[in-house]
């Protein structure tokens, strides 16, 4: 398995649970998950760039 392949895929459950969140009441949090899958899929797309 490529490396940054598990933190770009995890990124992205990570980005879609807290997009899912952002109509609750906890839009707060739920922004917090966002970003924080977000910095996962950018991060393990800069390692797959890398490591080709």
């Amino acid at each position: 398995m490529r490396e940054g392949m598990i933190p770009a895929v995890l990124g992205a459950v990570v980005t879609a649970s807290g997009a899912a969140f952002l109509g609750s009441k906890y839009k707060l949090a739920a922004t917090g998950v966002l970003g924080f899958g977000l910095a996962h899929m950018v991060l393990g797309a800069i390692d797959l760039f890398e490591h080709r």
